[in-house]
């Protein structure tokens, strides 16, 4: 399973590069907006401060700016594009041209037929919006099962986003997903319990160790 800092703030990329255990940066054009540099020069930055994947979404609607703005991520991030392609039908007909070339995910997925032709159209990737889809759907965690079950065996695999607690990002785990990806605040969250912080107390209080 691999964790991805959620945001285009270049603080926060480089508060996730130094715990060590974050693996990619995934972004949106929601995301992008928040910050004041120029998309291109964030996205480098970006790339900078990670080894891994960078993803960037799409905002063409039609299929020939897709493919056009598919290739120009290409050209700012190179081998760490993964372009993520809103699940709609010209969206899927972006995947199946652009996936030989550059990595795609396919994204906002709320079904599991969705999942399917993210797969038969070459995406690595087919994210799921959890909290979001509970609250439009009913069950987040449930549409992140039927995803990994119609995907079980298959190059693509699931991502969870829009991850609200440390008890649903386990949840999507559980259910199937081999991604998640989480605001910088979320990515903290998962580190801490308030009796782990009761234990490390005692033993510093009680506790003997090396003198350095």
């Amino acid at each position: 399973m691999t964790i991805f800092l959620d945001s285009a703030i270049i603080t926060e990329a480089k508060t996730a590069q130094e715990f060590g255990w974050v693996k990619g940066i995934t972004t949106n054009p929601t995301l992008l907006a928040k910050t004041d540099l120029p998309v291109p020069n964030t996205l480098k930055q970006l790339a900078q401060l990670t080894t891994g994947p960078v993803f960037y979404q799409l905002m063409a609607a039609d299929l020939s700016g897709m493919i056009a703005e598919g290739r120009a991520a290409w050209a700012i991030l190179g081998e760490q594009t993964v372009l993520k392609i809103p699940a709609s039908s010209v969206g899927f007909q972006a995947v199946a041209i652009l996936a030989p070339e550059i990595q795609c995910a396919v994204t906002a997925i709320y079904s599991a037929s969705q999942a399917v032709v993210s797969q038969e159209a070459g995406a690595k990737y087919a994210i799921a919006y959890v909290n979001r889809a509970t609250k439009l759907l009913g069950d987040g965690v449930a549409l992140i099962r039927d995803m990994a079950s119609v995907l079980a065996g298959s190059f693509t695999e699931v991502m969870a986003a829009s991850i609200k607690s440390p008890q649903e990002a386990v949840a999507s785990v559980q259910a199937g997903a081999h991604h998640l990806t989480l605001p910088l605040a979320m990515l903290q969250s998962l580190t801490t319990h308030e009796l782990s912080a009761q234990t490390i107390d005692e033993f510093a209080k009680n506790g003997r160790g090396i003198d350095y």
